[in-house]
């Protein structure tokens, strides 16, 4: 199952921002990619691992550890649409970039 989020990711490790604009900007890109992986109809009952790739699209490349701390909100709202916990053995998860057009911003989660 693929599902694209139209949500904007940036590494929150070095942002330098006050905690309540970083929580509700973690909130939303939450609250976005649960919504819209439970519309999609996620359904991992009776499955064993669960692979689930997240490929941030976005006109520039994080690093490594940058990317991971970006998609932080999208992982937990994505383990929230399936009923798991994000640190669940069963999930397998797995981080991917690809340069997008100046101004195009997005998530593609791929679940299997």
């Amino acid at each position: 199952m693929k599902v694209y989020l139209p949500i904007r990711t940036w590494s929150e490790a070095n942002a330098r921002v006050h905690w309540g604009k970083r929580a509700r900007r973690a909130r939303k890109q939450r609250d976005a990619a649960r919504m819209l992986v439970r519309m999609a109809g996620a359904d991992v009952e009776g499955l064993g691992t669960i692979m689930v790739t997240l490929t941030r699209i976005a006109p520039r490349d994080l690093d490594s550890d940058n990317l991971s701390s970006a998609l932080k909100a999208v992982r937990d709202g994505i383990a929230d649409a399936l009923g798991l916990d994000d640190g669940d053995p069963r999930l397998d998860w797995h981080y991917a970039q690809h340069a997008g057009t100046p101004g195009e911003y997005s998530v593609l989660v791929e679940i299997q």
